[in-house]
């Protein structure tokens, strides 16, 4: 069974939970111990998981050690209002070779979606996202990922995978299964001008680092529709983690917690992961990387069961007319969330082939009513059109 390649967390960093005060993380998530093996998993919600493997990162020196610095800081929050179970389920070592490990990612993640469990992967180069995404391949097809990062991640596809490469990689080989890719965050400075030309012709989505600064709240709609998000953690500030290894410039530690809880209160999200991580005695950043987790538990309990989405009920419908057509919008009377309908056009190979919720926000609908076409509406019907 897949879960034995799975190591029980250092008997010191269990023992460090044991001593938590009652009702922090420590003593309510369940643990994977080498003296009372895996937990129960049969009502576990969520599942933590570290993947000690950093091989395919090209700024890498050493192999990676441990993340059971993260682990204490999670530990000694105390949790929310919540209802859900959680476990930690110890470590994925890193394989004799990284395609040993990917192979373990990939069928993890597959346990975890047939058993609707999300993962919480804890990990090293970034590239480990790719053998999460085609867990996906038998479960749901055409399926949206985000990555919060400073780069796109594109790469050069005709290169081995790796750490700067594998969104190409998930565009480019089969199965085709990335219906879209959005990414969060983006600094220009670090994008080749092709990479931004391609991102452009396929219709994916980029916000700027700049934009979300202004405005957080913009990257809602997007994580709101992903299946698998993934963040690299070097895109947040290095002096708000306190590691001199990072960029001068990018998300304040407070915004990626934000970020995170859109992710958790995503009804449609199956997998999430954090990387970039260091092994190492980094207080700081250990604590930034718990207390993300925390708020994605925080937003997976407050979750509102809005996906599938039916607007039969339980929602106000608004039609704009606008050039020669007529954008329909659908705002929740329960949590005041918006969608914008795209239509099924029967004369073209629609690969949706039905009507498709896009979520959206206020602001949509009020750019739709000065009569200017929402940006993200016209890219999804651009690609459901291609």
């Amino acid at each position: 069974m897949i879960l034995e390649y799975l190591k029980p967390i250092d008997e010191a960093t269990v023992a460090h939970a044991r001593i938590q005060e009652d009702r922090t993380l420590g003593k309510t998530i369940q643990l994977h111990t080498k003296q009372d093996g895996l937990p129960d998993l049969e009502n576990v919600e969520i599942a933590i998981v570290t993947i000690l493997e950093n091989r395919r990162d090209q700024n890498a020196l050493l192999h990676m050690g441990n993340l059971d610095g993260v682990r204490r800081k999670l530990y000694e929050l105390f949790e929310g209002n919540w209802h859900s179970n959680i476990a930690d389920l110890g470590d994925v070592l890193a394989g004799e070779s990284v395609d040993d490990t990917y192979y373990v990612v990939r069928e993890l993640t597959t346990y975890f979606l047939m058993n609707e469990i999300i993962p919480v992967f804890l990990g090293g180069s970034q590239d480990l996202m790719y053998p999460m995404y085609r867990a996906f391949d038998a479960y749901r097809p055409m399926i949206n990922v985000v990555n919060i990062d400073s780069r796109f991640d594109l790469g050069n596809i005709d290169m081995p995978i790796e750490s700067h490469n594998y969104i190409g990689k998930m565009v480019a080989n089969e199965p085709y299964n990335l219906f879209n890719y959005s990414n969060l965050g983006f600094q220009t400075y670090f994008n080749s001008q092709e990479e931004i030309n391609l991102l452009d012709k396929l219709f994916f989505d980029a916000i700027r680092l700049g934009e979300l600064n202004g405005d957080i709240t913009i990257a809602e709609p997007v994580i709101r529709d992903s299946d698998l998000l993934g963040i690299d953690l070097l895109s947040v500030q290095a002096n708000e983690i306190m590691y001199d290894k990072g960029s001068p410039n990018g998300f304040q530690s407070a915004q990626m917690c934000s970020l995170s809880r859109y992710a958790g209160i995503s009804d449609r999200l199956k997998a999430f992961g954090i990387f970039e991580i260091p092994s190492g005695d980094f207080p700081v950043l250990e604590s930034a990387v718990g207390q993300m987790i925390w708020y994605f538990i925080e937003g997976y309990n407050y979750r509102h069961g809005e996906y599938p989405l039916n607007v039969s009920t339980g929602f106000l419908k608004y039609q704009v007319p606008i050039d020669n057509q007529t954008l329909i919008f659908y705002k929740s009377k329960k949590t005041e969330r918006w969608w914008i309908e795209l239509p099924h056009n029967s004369l073209i190979n629609n690969k949706l082939k039905q009507y498709t919720l896009l979520p959206c926000d206020k602001k949509d609908y009020l750019l739709a009513t000065d009569q200017i076409l929402p940006e993200r509406w016209l890219k999804a019907r651009q690609k459901n059109e291609v």
